[in-house]
């Protein structure tokens, strides 16, 4: 199964740059919320550390329409950032409506 995901995200990469672009780690985020306990915008926040930027937290999000009661969501750390800041070592994963936490999942090594 790893072998045919690799092979599905490298598909198109001809050159050795292209297929150094796309390494990396991915990370595939699925929600259900049921409708009708809020009417505001989803967002999905993601924020990781990586092994070679010490403490810094960096943050990626994803903003839905309040008509998605449920999705799915990809973040991705490639390229260059992968290569010179390192492997993610610690992530926390939130679901927000109306900017009010309604989920979060982290890793075991989050503080």
């Amino acid at each position: 199964m790893m072998r045919m995901e690799k092979l599905r995200r490298l598909h198109g990469a001809v050159s050795a740059a292209e297929r150094r672009e796309r390494l990396g780690q991915y990370y595939t985020l699925t929600w259900n919320h049921p409708k009708g306990t809020g009417q505001g915008e989803v967002e999905i926040r993601f924020d990781y550390q990586q092994g070679a930027s010490a403490s810094l937290v960096k943050q990626m999000h994803k903003d839905f329409p309040s008509s998605d009661g449920s999705g799915s969501v990809e973040f991705a750390v490639l390229g260059d950032d992968y290569f010179t800041r390192g492997k993610v070592l610690a992530w926390k994963a939130t679901l927000l409506r109306d900017n009010k936490v309604l989920a979060t999942q982290q890793s075991y090594l989050w503080q």
